[in-house]
């Protein structure tokens, strides 16, 4: 058993130009008196019966849970906005649910990630899952819009705590089984992300909305519950000497904090504002964007070139190539896929559904379901296929061929989108979860490993935010184009007076036999005219939408091409071990004896 004079793995840790300290066990886990904390270990020297110990099943557990109590927060409410906004509206703002969750984790998984890699982990993990389920009791009894609104935005924040897996499953297994670690959490997120769809509008149709939030308070409560009993990661007290906690909270980079927060919060909601809640051209629009672009690049200013102890964002991380690209291209793989994400609900509604809800909701599953189910295979099998840079450029171009494919869809047949949509969804996810795991693998120093993973998760639901806004008002522009020019000279040659299209044109976005009944002239052999056209007008918008992803696809080839290989990381070193809770203060006491032994020394 080692003793606080054998090593010192904590303060070793703290070091980042040294290695990894390893202290060997031979005892089993669950019977083993108190020992110094392992900040990092080889998997062989770790207690017998470790990773089978309640300590880390139920961390992996707390992992999972909070991925169903947050993952659903926005993909189950998503789909039946029209739903909660006929009950507890109507109000035109209902937009801003689901884009409040995008905003909150750019924000809040790289100031997790820094904050926990110095702090500790465990109270912002339980305490996240905590707030999560405030926001979970807040949008289940809203009985308005704009308290949703506001329970959205916890939400949202809270969803940061859950999306920053792979950095706290990464640094819990040993480096060689990482990827599984991801496979595991994607396969989590199968209920409430690949069925979103299928489950919210069953929800909704058969039961209540509010159980959509219902079972999020549950998850989250769970999680919270297994965070607080199970997980106990090496604590402040572990990671550093007493005499270094002041000074490390008194030299943190809270302007850092100030400008990042304020400037990807500006310029997220003016991105997923324009075009949806209010016009591109309107001041709030073009200020908040231009507003936040100049306060994120204040930040990027003050990180460069003023020097501190402890930056919010180290900057060297954006001169390491591999965890560049692999930023970029987990980036790329969400954008691929919200361009069908976005399209493909519509097309549903408006092509295939005939008005049948559960029916488009199992057909809305073919995106997100054969994504997520993409992200569980490549991430469990890339342990016996090896070699990331061949399966990232496979995967990629078979992937972005697929969906391309999609443009050739009929109105009149879903069996050919479908049969594009699924696998090419499945190599696109396979893509994406590779690419979840590898900003964590490149880095040099494991102990910044959650700032690493943490900015790589931000600046994917940037560019992500972005490209979804790009996709809707591509869609947008084109329907106003599309629609008209197939539905106005279809009506008008079938008989429908001129002075009538404009009304029908509302009526056909509205789908309501109220809102048909209002147009004068509208005769039924005419309605069937107008609506065969307008879903023709329609498919053509989409086809825009679906070519313009190509950039993204193509894109994604070349990085791969470049990514460097990760053979070397795939070793048996954990990069955080767990303790029990009644080991937690002679550990610490131990620690530090050994720092201020190490101090007096030199």
């Amino acid at each position: 058993m080692s003793t606080p004079s054998d090593d010192n793995p904590m303060a070793m840790a703290s070091q980042s130009d040294k290695e990894q300290p390893h202290v060997q066990h031979t005892e089993d886990f669950a019977a083993s008196e108190p020992t110094v904390a392992l900040f990092g270990a080889d998997s062989a020297s770790l207690p017998k019966g470790y990773f089978y110990s309640p300590y880390f099943l139920g961390s992996m557990a707390a992992c999972g849970l909070s991925l169903l109590g947050s993952v659903g927060g926005y993909a189950l409410a998503a789909p039946i906005l029209g739903i909660i906004n006929a009950d507890i509206g109507p109000n035109k703002n209902i937009a801003w649910v689901p884009l409040m969750f995008p905003v909150g984790l750019a924000v809040g998984q790289t100031l997790l990630g820094r904050i926990s890699d110095i702090f500790g982990r465990r109270w912002f993990f339980a305490g996240g899952q905590g707030f999560g389920l405030i926001g979970a009791i807040i949008c289940a009894t809203a009985r308005d819009v704009p308290t949703l609104i506001g329970g959205s935005v916890i939400v949202g924040l809270a969803g940061a705590t859950a999306l920053s897996y792979p950095f706290l499953i990464g640094e819990l297994v040993p480096m060689k089984y990482r990827f599984i670690g991801t496979a595991y959490a994607c396969f989590c997120c199968i209920p409430f992300s690949g069925l979103a769809p299928a489950i919210a509008n069953s929800l909704a149709t058969r039961a209540n909305w509010r159980w959509c939030y219902y079972l999020m308070i549950i998850f989250n409560g769970l999680s919270m519950g297994s965070y607080l009993l199970f997980y106990h990661p090496p604590t402040f007290g572990m990671k550093h000497s007493r005499k270094e906690k002041l000074r490390m909270i008194r030299n943190f980079d809270y302007i850092g904090i100030f400008l990042f927060t304020s400037g990807m919060v500006l310029f997220l909601l003016g991105i997923s504002w324009g075009g949806n809640v209010y016009p591109w051209k309107s001041a709030a629009v073009i200020a908040t964007i231009v507003i936040g672009a100049l306060v994120l690049t204040a930040f990027f200013t003050w990180e460069v070139y003023h020097p501190m102890e402890e930056p919010l964002v180290p900057m060297h991380l954006f001169r390491n190539r591999g965890w560049l690209i692999a930023t970029l291209l987990v980036s790329i793989g969400a954008s691929i896929y919200y361009a069908f994400g976005i399209v493909w609900p519509s097309m549903v509604n408006v092509l295939y559904a005939e008005g049948d809800q559960i029916y488009a909701g199992w057909l809305q599953c073919c995106v997100g379901g054969a994504f997520t189910l993409g992200q569980v295979t490549g991430s469990f099998l890339y342990k016996f296929i090896g070699s990331v840079r061949a399966q990232l450029t496979v995967t990629t171009l078979i992937g972005g061929a697929l969906l391309a494919g999609v443009a050739s869809a009929s109105p009149s047949d879903v069996n050919l989108p479908i049969g594009l949509l699924i696998p090419g969804n499945f190599f696109i996810g396979w893509m994406e979860a590779l690419t979840l795991t590898l900003p964590g693998m490149y880095i040099r120093d494991q102990n910044e490993i959650g700032v690493a993973v943490g900015v790589a998760g931000s600046v994917r639901s940037a560019l992500s935010t972005l490209a979804s806004t790009i996709y809707v008002t591509i869609l947008n522009n084109r329907l106003a184009e599309t629609v008209p020019a197939a539905v106005r000279p279809a009506v008008t040659t079938a008989g429908l007076p001129v002075s009538s299209v404009p009304a029908l044109l509302a009526a056909l976005s509205l789908g309501t036999p109220d809102a048909f009944s209002k147009v004068q002239g509208l005769t039924s052999p005419i309605q069937e005219v107008a609506i065969n056209a307008y879903k023709e007008g329609n498919t053509s918008a989409y086809r825009t939408v679906f070519f313009a992803s190509l950039a993204f696809t193509g894109t994604g080839i070349l990085l791969s091409l470049f990514t460097p290989s990760v053979d070397a990381q795939m070793t048996d070193s954990v990069a955080v071990t767990l303790h029990k809770k009644k080991e937690e203060k002679d550990l610490e006491n131990a620690v530090q004896k050994q720092l201020e032994t190490e101090s007096t020394t030199h």
